[in-house]
């Protein structure tokens, strides 16, 4: 794919190799198997394919920082101080978009969006952030219990996806006696409960 609007001063070819350069090679095929869903999910509901490609690309850019970097950034950033008390798989979300937008210029707040609240969800998630949030859960090498009926419902309707992803995952945690983060109840109330 050829990058064509002015999302981000960056061919796909460049962004490419900024991610595989941020992170491991196993990082970076989860990355480009988001992206391939992404497109997929993206040309079945007629949704902006650039967008997505580099919402999807840049989703996990943060992933790998050392969390003292991601701390600082945190702070640094205003961002939401409560994340502080949660970890990097809260912060990489956030950091990633401050990241992109401070590093690469990336204005759209769609793109912006869909990194920032991929792993959270949000009460108001767009659509870009809903593909992304739906193929980072769904991409081919994911194997966890209820995977399969996410990729089934992706293929009809897109929110009932993010309804199921959001209440499997609180599931999930909730079993395993993991702190939630307060946006992610949000999510799920907006989401599950709501719709």
């Amino acid at each position: 794919m050829d990058y064509q609007n002015d999302f981000i001063s960056l061919s796909r070819k460049e962004l490419v190799k900024i991610m595989k350069d941020a992170m491991s090679q196993r990082r970076y095929r989860h990355v480009l198997r988001v992206e391939k869903t992404a497109i997929e999910l993206a040309e079945k509901y007629n949704i902006d394919k650039e967008k997505v490609s580099i919402a999807a690309l840049a989703h996990d850019y943060a992933k790998e920082k050392p969390d003292e970097e991601m701390r600082d950034l945190i702070i640094s950033e205003n961002l939401e101080l409560d994340m502080l008390q949660f970890g990097s798989n809260i912060w990489h979300g956030p950091i990633g978009a401050v990241l992109m937008k401070n590093e690469y210029q990336l204005e759209d707040e769609d793109i912006l969006e869909a990194i920032k609240y991929h792993t959270i969800g949000s009460p108001t998630m767009g659509e870009i952030a809903q593909i992304i949030y739906v193929a980072d859960y769904i991409e081919p090498n994911r194997l966890h219990k209820g995977v399969d009926k996410a990729r089934k419902l992706a293929e009809k309707d897109l929110s009932a996806t993010v309804a199921y992803i959001t209440r499997q995952t609180l599931k999930h945690l909730i079993d395993r006696k993991n702190k939630i983060y307060p946006k992610a109840v949000e999510t799920y109330n907006a989401w599950v409960v709501e719709k």
